[in-house]
């Protein structure tokens, strides 16, 4: 039975091939070419005229945010007008010759065009959903091979064949008997559904970033949510349409939970405290926090992980966890202000009020440092080589960095003090030899000393 289908299919293609091959040598046949060249341009034409239009909004409304719709639908146009367009026009121009004469050559384009405008189509579906990633070229790539080749299995007849086979194997999940046919229909329509929940969960997130008055991780947590809860009625939603019973996730579920509770603790936990960062607002993006050894700017913050930056360029990846369990300074929590000490140490013998007049006013002069609360010297304590001093300032930039701000007044507190006479002082050791010491048998002991 199976040899007779092959056989049959084998025939069916060639005899399509023996059509095509007829129709090249009869004088006729320039009318399908010349309606498939028509359609062709007509698409280009139809896709130039689309682009240009749509430049000419881009340039009416320069300034302008745009919608997601209107930004979804302008960049599809070069990627999936042009085969739509000649596909509609090559179904109609067929519908038109047949009555005159064979179109087996149309007959052939229909399901070239209909698997490029597939393709396109959800390859820009993809991308819109995910952005430009890494993977995506060998994406497409692969979504083009398998479509070309479900195409080459329906021109030559064997489709039918290989379904079969598909059916044919089957295994038993719970109480349902599924094939490898199912699963791949379900595999399929799990794509499609994610595909489409992921534009729509794009659209969310998009509007929500240019929702003003909302706070950032209000609109993190949101779009989390919003994506996972699409996710899953995606999946809800595509497996009972091909036949496949959502009791037999059951097994799967049972497995996740036993998996969660014995290796996945720790990525759980991650997960539950990402939420709980978000919620709460603790942690900001742009917050200036230290967390053990890490210091620096929160510049991502995600469901399992959150990225700081530290003033060096490094960028550390701290798992939720950590900032929810342990310790963190947020210098920026509720106010971006923080001070600034730098320690000076002058000779005794300098003028003190006029050495802490110095260090205010050289503070004062700094643009980053602010006019409130305003800079104040103070006498810390005597020195073993001199007076300590201390400067307090405030800045309201601290994600910019302390060290820049403490050179700068360092350098003009140095001019100053030496235009002023006021000098640092260094470590002095003066050093006495007593009479009777045991030095004395290897050191020549000076005269002064010997009579005192």
């Amino acid at each position: 039975m199976e040899a007779m289908s092959t056989d049959a299919a084998g025939t069916e293609f060639a005899a399509l091939l023996q059509h095509i091959w007829a129709d090249l040598h009869d004088p006729r046949v320039i009318w399908q070419v010349a309606a498939l060249a028509l359609c062709l341009g007509a698409a280009w034409m139809v896709q130039r005229l689309a682009s240009k239009r749509a430049a000419g909004a881009n340039t009416r409304e320069a300034g302008m945010p745009a919608s997601a719709a209107r930004r979804f639908g302008q960049h599809g146009v070069r990627r999936v007008i042009f085969p739509l367009s000649a596909l509609i026009l090559v179904v109609g121009a067929r519908a038109v010759l047949n009555k005159f004469q064979n179109v087996y050559l149309l007959d052939l384009a229909v399901p070239l065009l209909m698997s490029l405008a597939v393709i396109r189509f959800v390859v820009f579906a993809v991308r819109q959903a995910v952005g430009h990633s890494s993977w995506l070229g060998g994406f497409e790539r692969s979504f083009a091979a398998l479509a070309w080749i479900v195409v080459a299995l329906h021109i030559v007849g064997w489709l039918p064949e290989v379904i079969d086979g598909l059916d044919a194997i089957s295994f038993t999940m719970g109480s349902q008997k599924l094939s490898l046919w199912m699963v791949m229909q379900g595999a399929a329509m799990v794509l499609l559904t994610v595909l489409v929940a992921l534009w729509i969960g794009g659209v969310v997130d998009r509007r929500l970033s240019a929702a003003a008055g909302l706070d950032a991780n209000v609109r993190v947590v949101m779009a989390r949510v919003a994506n996972a809860l699409l996710l899953l009625i995606a999946v809800l939603v595509a497996l009972p349409m091909v036949g496949i019973d959502l009791t037999t996730l059951s097994v799967f579920g049972g497995a996740l939970g036993v998996g969660l509770g014995l290796g996945l603790q720790k990525i759980a936990a991650n997960y539950v405290s990402g939420f709980i960062l978000l919620l709460d607002r603790s942690l900001r993006i742009g917050n200036l926090i230290t967390v053990g050894s890490e210091r620096g700017v929160v510049r991502e913050i995600t469901t399992r992980y959150t990225v700081i930056r530290a003033g060096n360029g490094v960028e550390s990846i701290v798992p939720n966890d950590t900032l929810v369990g342990s310790i963190v300074k947020n210098e920026t929590y509720s106010d971006t202000n923080v001070s600034v000490s730098l320690d000076f140490q002058v000779a005794y013998d300098a003028d003190i009020e006029k050495a802490m007049a110095i260090l205010v006013q050289v503070s004062a002069g700094q643009p980053r440092v602010l006019k409130t609360p305003v800079p104040r010297a103070y006498l810390v304590s005597f020195g073993d080589n001199g007076i300590n001093l201390r400067l307090g300032c405030w800045i309201a930039d601290p994600h910019e960095g302390t060290l820049g701000i403490s050179s700068a007044i360092n350098l003009e507190v140095m001019r100053r003090f030496k235009a002023e006479g006021i000098g640092f002082p260094y470590p002095q050791r003066e050093v006495r030899l007593l009479p009777g010491s045991e030095l004395n048998a290897v050191l020549p002991v000076p005269d002064s000393v010997a009579k005192d």
